[in-house]
């Protein structure tokens, strides 16, 4: 059952003052490198109930007067079209659409950086049409032996030859299109310029995860491992950290490694470091506003056993690989949890088993379980996307909801027109057949009216959903997961 442990408000000031902190820690110039999702961080709405997606850009938007945005992007993954595997754009794509998103809120874009840029003819088409939509572009060079050669890199040879990117306001938010984009290059860059401009400057990094004042085996913590386990991110204690307080915080190992050449960077480029392990560069407090750790222990809980579904989906699409599963497999065993905190699975299974066809099953808020099956008319997840709107808004199971006069023009377009051969309703499809009934069918309107209590739900599959039908449980905030099969045989599935 859904219940809320994090103080979204809370949040919103606590941070914002934080940062306005560290800011004038530094006289008034502060280069914040922005890890993570700015937009729809649905992890940490997941791991952290009561947590809005669009938390930290309404945070920024609170400072929007003294703000403005600095994007980066590598030069090769233009050149490569690299794709981000969740919104199923590529990076250069990503770039105008955070532009945009950024503009709706109000905050200033000031430009783009160009990173690690050797000439890539795909980097200077992207630059040339930039400069034609009015953004200001720079271009970041590779350097020999970063982030290790802290003599070449802190010199006229390494960040002097970097363009120096114009700003003009307190606050300089460096944020990318996914990772290894050059963010921490572009805000160390930048200190190094202002500093031989004579200008007083200060770095710091938000990260959301893992969250440092939580402990190391923390549900919480865990599960931005299992958010990474294809990668190498493994959490720690911040032995820096440690030693310098006698305090136990927890960091990740990538930033606890650098630390010691980040901390000579910054010896090098000022004179002094003005922090004393990697926990004390982060601004990050959502540690301090969770109010239920139960809530937020059992949310994080159940995303750790979702991201272990998916990495068996994903390997069995081809697209994973067995040291992820059994990674997850481990952080289950730490986290003392198992599939069967999800009561779903066995209801969707079970049901599967009962009618020798796929099926789906979706645990409510009141902790009831609706099942749906596959049908003549829709399939598994559709059906129980219907079955759950009718127990929400208690109409019983043998009432129609959608008239057969709605159904039949949405399967003659999918079969006769757009060549499907599976005339059956997906998801999304019956939503829209449910709305065109609902002036036929007084109670279809009442179904429609639940919609948002669907939010947060859990759901099961006993097959791989159609990307469609999975894009739309997404978009409901419905959490799914799927058995890491596919409802036939075929080599080929769409």
């Amino acid at each position: 059952m859904y219940r809320q442990g994090f103080d979204n408000d809370k949040y919103l000031s606590l941070q914002s003052q934080h940062i306005r902190d560290r800011i004038a820690q530094f006289g008034g110039k502060l280069y914040l490198e922005f890890g993570g999702k700015l937009f729809d961080d649905y992890h940490a709405a997941r791991v952290l109930p009561g947590f809005a997606p669009d938390s930290k850009i309404r945070m920024l938007a609170q400072m929007k007067d003294s703000a403005e945005v600095v994007i980066a992007i590598h030069a090769g993954d233009i050149e490569k079209n690299k794709v981000r595997g969740d919104l199923g754009i590529t990076y250069d794509s990503d770039v105008l659409r955070l532009i945009d998103a950024f503009h709706s809120m109000g905050l200033y874009v000031g430009s783009v950086v160009i990173t690690r840029y050797a000439g890539q003819a795909a980097a200077d088409a992207f630059k040339a049409r930039l400069e034609r939509l009015g953004v200001r572009v720079y271009l970041h060079y590779p350097i020999p032996g970063y982030p290790h050669d802290i003599r070449r890199i802190v010199s006229a040879e390494g960040f002097g030859r970097n363009e120096y990117v114009e700003t003009s306001r307190p606050l300089v938010v460096v944020t990318a299109p996914g990772p290894g984009s050059g963010k921490m290059a572009v805000c160390l860059s930048q200190l190094y310029h202002e500093h031989q401009r004579g200008t007083v400057a200060g770095y710091a990094k938000f990260e959301t995860f893992p969250i440092w004042n939580l402990p190391l085996k923390h549900p919480v913590n865990l599960a931005y491992e299992a958010a990474t386990a294809d990668l190498d991110d493994v959490n720690m204690i911040d032995p820096f950290h440690l030693q310098a307080y006698g305090q136990t915080t927890v960091n990740y190992n990538r930033d606890v490694e650098v630390f010691p050449v980040l901390a000579a960077m910054f010896e090098t480029i000022t004179g002094s470091c003005p922090y004393q392990s990697p926990t004390d560069m982060g601004v990050n407090q959502a540690g301090n506003c969770i109010f239920d750790d139960g809530a937020v222990s059992e949310a994080a809980c159940q995303e750790i056993v979702r991201r272990y579904y998916d990495a068996l989906c994903d390997q069995r699409q081809g697209k994973g690989s067995p040291e992820t599963v059994y990674k997850l497999e481990l952080l289950m065993k730490q986290a003392g949890v198992s599939p069967e905190i999800r009561p779903v699975i066995a209801a969707a299974n079970r049901r599967a088993e009962q009618t020798g066809e796929p099926a789906m099953a979706i645990e409510l808020p009141d902790g009831r379980v609706v099942t749906g099956k596959t049908a003549d008319l829709m399939g598994c997840s559709a059906s129980a996307l219907l079955n759950a709107l009718k127990a929400l808004a208690g109409i019983p199971d043998d009432i129609h909801l959608i008239a057969q006069s709605a159904i039949g023009p949405i399967q003659t377009v999918k079969v006769k027109y757009l060549g499907s051969a599976n005339p059956r309703l997906h998801s999304d499809e019956v939503l829209v057949a449910l709305a065109s009934s609902a002036n036929v069918v007084p109670l279809a309107s009442r179904a429609l009216d639940h919609l948002a209590a669907l939010r947060g739900c859990q759901a099961h599959c006993s097959v791989i959903l159609s990307p469609a039908d999975q894009n739309t449980y997404k978009r409901l905030g419905i959490q799914l997961t799927c058995e890491p099969k596919y409802q036939t045989n075929n080599l080929y599935h769409k």
